[in-house]
């Protein structure tokens, strides 16, 4: 019984040694974890401080916020009156308020001369950039014109406008306007005012559209272009006549949502969508215009229209590339036909057979972007859903 106890005892002193042995390592563990704590505190305190210091002098190396990143394509004087200096408020931050807040331009060749100037006589008392695409590279020769100055010129021989734009007009640097004309040189304008037209555009909400055409006018496409005599604007067509048929169940271009690419007008947001949907290397433009609807910034069948208050007419001159007048024979580019004539090429037609490529192009280009894209949804699903369940009711009508 006396050796059972004494057993007793030396366990419960094994026990407690045990006991005080865990507890030692703790109390040992707890200065240890104190420390790493400390170096941690240290380390983010250091790496704070240091990114701040980092921080700062990127923004004293690089003051970006008090420095203007507007563009424009406005001529700047090499020197001005220092009257004209001391208008300038260095320390706003504000964009200049530029003068002229809507841009012309278009493409164009000595001898459109005298339609060129007219257009822009109608543009310049509306405070107009106007911007000069010289497909021929004919620039001196427009120096007799009073406003030739004040102009941009932009010189590369027999380029389209579409080429021209892609390069030459970036959303960056024409983001200071709020519209953009984009217009060929062969349109008649006795009939059309840009102050009445842009306010008919802002008032109803348009980001795309173009005047309406002369129904004597050459090489129209399509009848949506055409003017009405009754209305102040149209947005969509109604014609069963043709192959393409435009009714009630027609919900895309060119019934509706569609302008072509003549005298197209866009605003800032339209064209900004619109740049980064020309092909760099499809110059001639086909088949962009059914997609237009796109950049349209909401509903194209409400935000596109063609304004038949104020209205052009299209002399469907073919310039570039050796054509001319209708009914006549003429060339633009001398030194070009004459270049070909040995061989005996027909230029117009191997410009169409080149655009009706570039259309193919351009259409599998969009088909497989579409393929490749998974999380685009197409906002216009619902034509072809629409069209054909007005066609299905409308024989289970008449069944």
């Amino acid at each position: 019984m006396k050796s059972f106890k004494s057993w007793r005892l030396l366990l419960r002193k094994k026990n407690a040694s045990f006991d005080g042995g865990k507890c030692g390592i703790k109390m040992k563990q707890l200065p240890f974890m104190g420390i790493i704590c400390v170096v941690m505190l240290f380390i983010v305190y250091r790496t704070t401080k240091y990114q701040y210091r980092q921080t700062e002098m990127e923004i004293n190396l690089h003051p970006f916020d008090t420095l203007k990143d507007s563009r424009d394509l406005e001529l700047r004087p090499l020197w001005s009156t220092s009257s004209s200096r001391s208008k300038v408020d260095v320390t706003s931050n504000e964009v200049d308020s530029p003068s002229y807040r809507n841009l012309l331009a278009m493409p164009v060749g000595i001898k459109q001369k005298h339609n060129v100037n007219a257009i822009v006589q109608k543009f310049l008392p509306e405070n107009f950039t106007v911007m000069l695409f010289h497909y021929d590279g004919k620039v001196d020769d427009w120096g007799d014109i009073g406003w030739s100055s004040k102009a941009i010129h932009v010189v590369a021989r027999n380029q389209t406008k579409w080429w021209f734009a892609k390069r030459f007009l970036h959303p960056s640097v024409v983001s200071v306007y709020d519209y953009i004309f984009l217009w060929d040189e062969d349109l008649g304008v006795e009939n059309f005012h840009p102050g009445r037209y842009l306010k008919i555009v802002k008032s109803e909400g348009l980001e795309i559209s173009q005047p309406a055409l002369h129904p004597n006018s050459t090489d129209i496409h399509h009848r949506i272009t055409i003017r009405s005599r009754t209305k102040k604007l149209h947005r969509r067509i109604y014609d069963a006549r043709g192959s393409t048929k435009c009714t009630n169940a027609s919900w895309g271009p060119p019934c509706t949502g569609f302008v072509e690419g003549m005298a197209p007008v866009f605003s800032r947001s339209a064209w900004f969508c619109t740049w980064h949907l020309l092909q760099n290397d499809l110059v001639h433009g086909w088949g962009m215009d059914m997609k237009l609807g796109y950049c349209a910034q909401g509903d194209r069948t409400k935000k596109v229209g063609v304004i038949d208050s104020e209205y052009i007419f299209h002399k469907g001159i073919q310039t570039l590339g050796g054509g001319g007048p209708p009914g006549k024979k003429g060339s633009n580019s001398e030194e070009l036909t004459k270049r070909h004539s040995a061989s005996s090429v027909d230029m117009r037609a191997e410009i169409r057979r080149q655009s009706t490529w570039e259309l193919q192009v351009f259409k599998e280009r969009w088909n497989k972007a579409v393929e490749m894209d998974k999380d685009w949804i197409d906002p216009f699903p619902k034509d072809t859903f629409i069209r054909d369940e007005k066609r299905r009711k409308h024989r289970r009508h008449h069944q």
